[in-house]
């Protein structure tokens, strides 16, 4: 098997720009919108917005490499850092340090890519990782390093990257093009198509003894971020994960060539669904505060509870619904007392009811905003299948 970079074109990438122009036009509209609709968001809902969205992004992208982490945890460390709250939870390491990476992706996006912020990123990210021999700097051992799977015996290696005597040198090139390909760049790319390169570049070199998933993802964010020139809180990890599959898929096939418009046109159709996801995030909020201005003081400290804790579930709702069982776990109501409350609540048109006697479930009365899932033809035409 020859690697990409094992290729003499390596790491000259070429792709079909005329099928990608469609969705770089769409993702350019989309984010005015992003930055138009968020304008309108109040300081609270704004902070809120930020926290959801860094919150997700840190869950998810260590999810994707089978790590699940307390998402309460990493939610109390943003806040903290952000200046946003004053938990006192404690927060493990690993919780504590996925966090501050989102953070300095958040407050570092404009600046230039160097080795020493991507140093800084390692260490938070494997913060807590009390077996690795290279921390906070490229790796150096000897034997290959490999992407895996299958029994011990017979595994199957879906990929092998560069040995360590050559990461020094590949990063130094892969960090001059990313700052060359920047906005203000001499060869500055489109957001998609930086963002997909960016990414992929990364992880074909995979610099690091482990974390290179996470920090290469964070690398895309930066890319897109540095388009827009302010932070995107793009959804891509979240959506990515939902994608998990067709994700290493797809990647796997990429680290075999360097003619790489499948990958681009799969990382596209992701990223435009991924700021679809935060684009609805914020019309969330934005609702949520209507419909709760309009009913201040109007409801009881558990018709309350009930409510903040169904906004928790942010724009696609409660799975299958509010049901009264699940109204009393959340207050402690009894079935009398849930059947009042939950009566009053749509009277009262913060909830809306579908169903009848112990089949009722009950939704916001607010629009759901369930995102399509998001995908790019061969001629490079957007398709989008309705789902959660």
């Amino acid at each position: 098997m020859t690697w990409n970079w094992e290729k003499p074109d390596w790491p000259n990438f070429g792709w079909d720009r005329h099928r990608l122009e469609s969705a770089e036009k769409e993702f350019l509209v989309s984010g005015g919108v992003f930055v138009g609709t968020a304008r309108h968001l109040g300081k609270a809902d704004h902070d809120q917005l930020i926290i959801e969205a860094m919150t997700t992004e840190a869950v998810t992208t260590s999810e994707i490499e089978g790590e699940v982490l307390d998402r309460a945890s990493v939610q109390s460390s943003l806040g903290k850092q952000l200046g946003l709250a004053t938990d006192i939870r404690r927060v493990r390491p690993a919780e504590r340090g996925i966090a501050e990476m989102m953070v300095d992706l958040h407050r570092s996006f404009a600046k230039p890519l160097t080795d020493e912020m991507l140093f800084g990123w390692h260490r938070m990210v494997m913060s807590g990782s009390h077996n690795l021999r290279d921390l906070g700097c490229y790796r150096t051992g000897v034997e290959p390093m490999q992407v895996v799977s299958g029994p011990i015996g017979e595994p199957r290696v879906h990929f092998e990257a560069p040995p360590s005597s050559r990461v020094a040198s590949e990063m130094k090139r892969f960090i001059s093009w990313f700052n060359r390909s920047a906005p203000s760049g001499q060869q500055s790319l489109p957001a998609l198509s930086k963002a997909g390169i960016a990414h992929l570049y990364f992880e074909s070199v995979h610099p690091f003894e482990d974390g290179n998933g996470r920090i290469g993802r964070a690398i895309a964010e930066k890319a897109l971020a540095q388009r827009f020139g302010q932070p995107t809180l793009t959804a891509l990890a979240a959506t990515i994960l939902a994608r998990r599959k067709s994700y290493y898929e797809v990647l796997e096939a990429a680290n075999k060539e360097n003619e790489i418009t499948r990958w681009l046109m799969w990382f596209a159709g992701v990223a435009i669904e991924a700021q679809r996801r935060t684009i609805a995030l914020v019309e969330f909020l934005i609702d949520k505060t209507k419909l709760l201005d309009r009913l201040k003081g109007q409801l009881n400290a558990r018709q309350e509870k009930a409510l903040l804790r169904m906004f928790r579930e942010g724009p696609e709702g409660f799975r299958g619904g509010l049901s009264a069982g699940k109204y009393s776990t959340i207050t402690g109501a009894s079935p009398a007392t849930t059947t009042r409350d939950l009566a009053d609540l749509v009277a009262r048109s913060a909830l809306v009811r579908e169903g009848e006697l112990r089949y009722a479930r009950y939704r916001l009365s607010i629009p759901l905003r369930p995102v399509s899932h998001v995908t790019l033809t061969e001629q490079g035409e957007l398709v989008e299948q309705r789902g959660r």
